[in-house]
């Protein structure tokens, strides 16, 4: 008997808790985290900041893709001049520089 009603005052406490807790929140449909973000900002100038912040990040990734192609071309020339038993400390420096803007430019590309 006494069994049966400790399993009935758990069940009473946690009915209660659960009562007392409210209901659960609210699930949002789509994008996880977007009611944590602001409405769309606007500039002062009445665009929004989000696609002036995107059109920059594009000017941005062309001028490093034609300072990416140019990088290439030079290290292609290190390359070809020099033999393959040389290698210079310059091309070298040229193969990191690469990897750097590809990574920017990846980094950016991944944001939007």
């Amino acid at each position: 008997m006494t069994h049966w009603l400790r399993r009935c005052a758990l069940g009473f406490s946690l009915a209660a808790v659960f009562a007392l807790a409210g209901p659960p929140a609210p699930q949002t449909r789509g994008n996880p985290g977007a009611a944590d973000q602001p409405d769309d900002i606007r500039l002062p100038n009445g665009k929004l900041q989000k696609d002036e912040i995107l059109k920059a990040e594009h000017q941005q990734n062309i001028k490093d893709a034609a300072q990416l192609a140019d990088l290439a071309q030079q290290l292609q020339q290190d390359l070809e001049k020099n033999d393959y038993t040389v290698l210079s400390i310059s091309t070298l420096k040229k193969t990191d520089d690469i990897e750097k803007l590809a990574k920017r430019i990846r980094a950016r590309l991944r944001h939007n």
